[in-house]
């Protein structure tokens, strides 16, 4: 089985993250991140690379795009059993991302202020997060997908007993992840349905 070796970890539910992160380099783990959850680790004396480092690319368009990039994508979706897969990683530059540790903007939470203007709901979609879920679960054959908290001691507990996860444990968390995004892409469309269009002032200056 292969080890667990480099973990990408961004949130906005930062919950019990500098112990998880603690843990994850107390186990040789390299942990990329972004933004304030970069900040958040660092400040807990934890080592932490940012993504934007990773990449050599940097955090662009007002942070829309940050882990956009092949090498996060390619990282998280390359088969490890598949020799192509390995030969253009290989080729490209491309290291494996073993865990994704993910949750989504707070989407709901910003539209639940009644003062919320359409231009502030559409900055609170996230696409970066879901994307890197959706491969993540995907690929769950070879990588972990954290998406809740409450998950964090029982990942914790299989790396520490043989370096990386159960493929059982992978695809729960994987199912986690798409009836997460599932009801996220829901929420969001539901309340751009309620958008009137004829009276928004988002609209006015077409």
């Amino acid at each position: 089985m292969q080890k667990i070796e480099r973990a990408l970890i961004s949130l906005t539910d930062k919950s019990g993250i500098e112990g998880f992160a603690r843990e994850l380099a107390a186990l040789g783990v390299e942990i990329l991140s972004t933004g304030g959850t970069a900040k958040k680790i660092r400040e807990a004396g934890i080592k932490v690379k940012d993504v934007s480092e990773f990449t050599g690319f940097p955090e662009m368009l007002d942070g829309r795009v940050k882990t956009l990039h092949p090498k996060v994508h390619g990282g998280i979706l390359n088969q490890r059993a598949n020799e192509d897969h390995r030969r253009q990683c290989a080729e490209h530059g491309i290291g494996n991302i073993d865990l994704i540790a993910v949750n989504l903007y707070a989407f709901e939470k910003t539209v639940a202020d009644p003062d919320c203007s359409l231009a502030d709901a559409i900055e609170n979609i996230d696409i970066g997060g879901p994307t890197m879920l959706r491969s993540s679960a995907k690929n769950f054959h070879d990588v972990t997908v954290i998406v809740d908290p409450a998950d964090y001691p029982q990942v914790l507990s299989e790396i520490k007993a043989t370096g990386n996860t159960t493929l059982k444990t992978r695809f729960r968390l994987a199912r986690k992840v798409f009836a997460l995004t599932a009801q996220y892409d829901t929420v969001i469309s539901a309340w751009l349905e309620k958008v009137d269009v004829d009276n928004n002032p988002y609209f006015a200056g077409e």
